[in-house]
């Protein structure tokens, strides 16, 4: 792995089941994330993603990228444009520096209103594992 490498994309689904499978996992029982008509009520034309179903699908991308043996260090991430039902989040990564065997990922989940999510990822790949990113899900060794 190599500053500057390209991460493959990942496309999402964004559908109903997901945002309300993801909020139930995760204990956020607030009504904007599994309830249409509450969250109409309250500004949003439908329910949306929280924030821990966003964070684990960026940890997910990562160590998909990464390989088994990849071991998340620090995710910081913030939220923009809501992810609805019906939508598709594409999520996209950059290797911004190396050190050793951390990597600090430049990450991107972009939906059809604009970016929903942004932030880095510092991953740590053991030397002997999978360090090339480019074979989503499969830990392609060097």
């Amino acid at each position: 792995m190599r500053a500057g490498d390209e991460l493959p994309p990942l496309e999402v689904a964004i559908t109903r089941t997901l945002i309300v499978a993801g909020a139930v996992a995760s204990r956020d029982y607030q009504d904007v994330h599994h309830d249409a008509v509450l969250a109409r009520e309250k500004g949003s034309p439908d329910i949306f993603m929280n924030i821990l179903t966003t964070n684990g699908l960026v940890g997910r991308y990562i160590t998909d990228c990464f390989g088994p043996t990849a071991r998340l260090r620090a995710v910081k991430i913030r939220l923009g444009a809501p992810n609805y039902p019906g939508d598709t989040m594409t999520l996209t990564g950059r290797v911004t520096e190396v050190e050793g065997d951390v990597a600090v990922v430049r990450v991107t989940g972009a939906n059809g209103l604009g970016h929903h999510v942004t932030g880095t990822v510092r991953v740590w790949v053991p030397a002997a594992g999978p360090v090339e990113p480019t074979a989503l899900g499969r830990g392609v060794e060097s």
